[in-house]
């Protein structure tokens, strides 16, 4: 049986405070960076797990009050660094994407959503509706910048909670993206409104890319939460740490499962390579 093919790169970072990510961490600034993840399905093709930052982050936190979003989290991003031009360096076209897998539609996961015109987004119906009804204006307090989004993003979602629907350990109800078996989409609520984790499998590991379910993998490893100032910008602080729980749990009954936290970079600067080669994880 063919299974996915995955790459794991960066495109871009911005600065947090280590001590609000964990509240045992540094009181210092540290690098998150922008995860994004290229899958290469048996029968779909390409498959994009979020789009990291671009330039265009800048333009969208040009004037207040989005500028507050700027100043707080120093994004720093190249042209270079950009997922497209990631892709165009190894001769993968924009228009080749058919599927872009959308975590949740904070900037740092969306920024490079509108160079994909040909790919369906898939995407949780509440994280759809809390970006329809956000406030163009302070939608920046939520994390989200409209001015990211392709105009026809709703002719263009796929819902994931429309996904035939199976069973996993710990979470119980998930989402098979491609009613396969191949990609399956873990809804993992708090941080933000219809968040959703993927697990997928190679011919080397199994992965779970956790998105924001936490930060850094001392989290989930020995429970540790973010600093409480945090929950201010949080959907959900409870379901945050229901989240987290069960990110535990599994990771207690499934160790041989990769756990990827988009911003923890002891656990992906491992996994992440300088090239695109969808045969190394």
């Amino acid at each position: 049986m063919k299974v996915s093919k995955l790459y794991l790169g960066y495109a871009g970072f911005c600065y947090a405070k280590e001590n609000h990510a964990i509240t045992t961490g540094r009181n210092q600034e540290v690098k998150f960076k922008a995860l994004w993840g290229l899958i290469e399905h048996p029968t779909e093709g390409y498959v994009l797990f979020d789009t990291g930052y671009t330039e265009r982050f800048y333009e969208a936190t040009r004037q207040y009050p989005s500028k507050i979003y700027a100043q707080l989290t120093k994004v720093n991003i190249k042209p270079e660094e950009e997922v497209k031009a990631q892709l165009l360096a190894y001769d993968i076209s924009p228009e080749s994407i058919k599927h872009v897998f959308v975590s949740h539609f904070h900037a740092d996961h969306v920024g490079g959503l509108k160079d994909f015109p040909n790919a369906t987004i898939h995407a949780s119906r509440k994280a759809v509706d809390q970006l329809k009804n956000v406030s163009r204006t302070f939608g920046f307090t939520k994390g989200i910048l409209t001015d990211l989004i392709p105009d026809d993003l709703m002719n263009r979602v796929s819902f994931i909670d429309k996904k035939p629907r199976v069973q996993i350990p710990v979470f119980g109800q998930a989402f098979d993206v491609f009613g396969d078996g191949h990609l399956i989409a873990v809804p993992l609520p708090g941080h933000a409104a219809g968040q959703m984790g993927l697990l997928l499998t190679t011919k080397k590991h199994t992965y779970f890319l956790i998105a924001d379910a936490c930060w850094l993998k001392e989290s989930y490893q020995q429970g540790t939460l973010p600093n409480s100032m945090v929950r201010l910008f949080f959907d959900s602080w409870p379901e945050f740490k229901s989240t987290l729980t069960k990110v535990m749990e599994f990771h207690k009954l499934e160790p041989s499962t990769l756990i990827i936290p988009t911003h923890c970079a002891e656990t992906t600067d491992p996994l992440v390579s300088p090239t695109i080669d969808l045969d190394v994880l």
